[in-house]
């Protein structure tokens, strides 16, 4: 039978009208790295119709759901009084708690939120200085769905259960029964430990007594006194007193972790974390040793699957040494200078100085991952610091420095 044109047209537009309101069952979107952070876009359907495009945060090593109370207030989310998180830790000055968000959009695939019925709402521009993201995507709403993420291509995958074909080597893992959080039976220096797998921190944060006695026991093992570079995690107090320990490997599964820099868990707040884990873990793996790797998680199935892509190793963090502490008004204060050789690695900088520039660039209101990569260099690079002291403007230089030198590993990975 022959079909007329207008026909065609007719069956075309009605095909193209179904497959797009179809429901879909996964979702790939691309990531911005930042910091070794996860971040994506999202979106949220109005009542109008419309939708709202926020960034969001992906990380499985968190429980709770944090939002902006302007995205809260945009959403029509009601907050409560102020309170500190279920945790005991305060969750920040102005934190409150509302009614977690019922829906999001990853791609074009309806993420379900109804399982977490209340969030942390936070009163700055964003849930964290120094990032960009209005929401953060903990465990407790991943641990519904697979989960890939592809570091070398910057890819993020959200899929139904059982859609994600996994591949490289399979991680048995223990998944938390109400937080989603995952830990793995990992290797370090010959002994057995229960370590968290969290793919949404920039470096790997251990018990601060382990990391010294590591130190200790192997001299060679490259480290450091302060936070440059993705150890400069939030501008904590701590951080430019931090003795900061490259670790040449850790065997996760078989799959040998090689280079990751760990940052130290003081005893009580390793305590704090190994109770809102339930295990006795000494604390958890971040992104950096991860960044070479596709990441799949199968909560399903409590497997973790790693497939190496790439090998390379960075040879060492080359940036100027200061450490920072992005404010609640997107400036950066300079908290801590590194040394570098026994001498200061900036001279002319000061703590308590503003950082406003770096060769011209503008770095108020930037991220932590744009302000970090300002910094970064090949080593005897000179970076221009625009600062300010004291309300005066100032400039000094700042020559770029190799910290925590990668070792040479010999892998031990299965292959995949």
């Amino acid at each position: 039978m022959k079909l007329t044109a207008g026909v065609w047209i007719f069956l075309l537009l009605a095909s193209l009208s179904n497959s797009q309101s179809a429901p879909t069952n996964s979702a790939t979107v691309p990531i911005t790295l930042d910091h070794n952070r996860i971040i994506i876009d999202v979106y949220f359907p109005m009542a109008d119709g419309s939708k709202t495009r926020v960034r969001g945060w992906v990380d499985p090593g968190d429980a709770k759901i944090s939002i902006t109370q302007a995205l809260a207030k945009k959403l029509g989310l009601t907050a409560s009084a102020e309170k500190p998180d279920q945790s005991g830790k305060d969750a920040g000055d102005g934190a409150r708690s509302t009614q977690a968000p019922r829906e999001l959009l990853v791609g074009a695939m309806n993420i379900h939120l109804s399982a977490v019925r209340e969030a942390t709402t936070l009163p700055e521009e964003s849930i964290a200085p120094g990032s960009s993201a209005s929401i953060k995507l903990p465990a407790t709403v991943l641990r519904n769905y697979d989960v890939s993420i592809d570091y070398l291509n910057r890819e993020f995958t959200i899929a139904s259960p059982g859609s994600i074909h996994f591949e490289g080597t399979a991680i048995r893992a223990s998944v938390g029964a109400t937080t989603g959080l995952i830990q793995l039976e990992c290797h370090v220096d010959g002994e057995k430990y229960t370590v968290s797998f969290d793919p949404g921190t920039s470096v790997s944060w251990l018990s601060g007594e382990l990391l010294s006695r590591w130190h200790k026991l192997h001299p060679d093992w490259p480290s450091m006194i302060g936070a440059v570079g993705p150890a400069n995690l939030w501008g904590l107090a701590a951080e430019p007193t931090w003795h900061v320990l490259r670790i040449p490997g850790i065997d996760c599964g078989g799959v040998e972790l090689t280079n990751g820099i760990a940052v130290p868990f003081d005893k009580d707040t390793l305590e704090w974390f190994q109770k809102r884990a339930g295990v006795p873990t000494i604390g958890l793996i971040g992104a950096d040793v991860l960044l070479n790797y596709r990441v799949g998680i199968d909560y399903a199935h409590s497997t973790v699957y790693l497939k190496q892509l790439s090998k390379y190793t960075p040879p060492g963090v080359d940036v100027a040494g200061l450490t920072l502490r992005p404010e609640e008004n997107g400036r950066y204060t300079v908290i801590g200078l590194a040394e570098h050789d026994g001498k200061s690695s900036v001279p002319e900088a000061r703590i308590g100085d503003t950082l406003l520039t770096v060769d011209n660039a503008r770095v108020t209101g930037g991220t932590m991952g744009q302000v970090w990569s300002l910094l970064s260099g090949s080593p005897g690079d000179v970076r221009t610091l625009g600062l300010e002291r004291e309300g005066k403007p100032l400039t000094v230089k700042a020559t770029v420095y190799r910290f925590l030198l990668a070792v040479r590993v010999a892998s031990k990975s299965k292959k995949n």
